[in-house]
């Protein structure tokens, strides 16, 4: 069994390791549903990185993500060669590449992130009524507080 450390309540522990293994769960469910199972996490990662930053050189990507350039460059490279970015020289820096999405990298960042959107809001209205609704909403908004700062 799991040590609580001396200056964390048991409900603390407990929560902390319930939610990391629930959060999971449905991490690996959302990206089920959304079909990027043709896609390894690191490549989803990265799609999802230009998508919301724009233009971004690979190192740059790299440090975003916290991995080394040799392997953003190989995500990369799947990612060209599956359609879904553009690698075009920086106007800045002739030696460096910007990358950036094609027209099929964007449709399926909004197509995957709407299938997901989806099945989420069905199933939460399929399997919970009005107050257990209530109550997640409730959950949600003191777990915001953890990703504040």
């Amino acid at each position: 069994m799991e040590q609580t450390p001396d200056d964390v309540s048991e409900s603390a522990a407990r929560a902390a390791r319930d939610l990391t293994v629930v959060f999971n769960r449905l991490r690996r469910r959302l990206r089920s549903v959304a079909g990027d199972e043709d896609l390894t996490p690191p490549q989803v990662s990265a799609l999802t990185l230009v998508g919301k930053h724009g233009a971004a050189t690979a190192s740059a990507l790299a440090s975003a993500e916290g991995v080394r350039p040799q392997s953003m460059a190989t995500t990369l490279a799947s990612l060209d060669r599956a359609g879904l970015i553009h690698r075009n020289p920086d106007p800045d820096d002739g030696r460096r590449q910007l990358v950036t999405l094609t027209e099929a990298g964007r449709e399926r960042i909004e197509g995957d992130r709407q299938a997901r959107r989806r099945w989420l809001a069905r199933t939460i209205e399929e399997r919970y009524d009005e107050d257990e609704r209530r109550t997640i909403l409730d959950a949600l908004e003191l777990l915001e507080r953890l990703t504040q700062s």
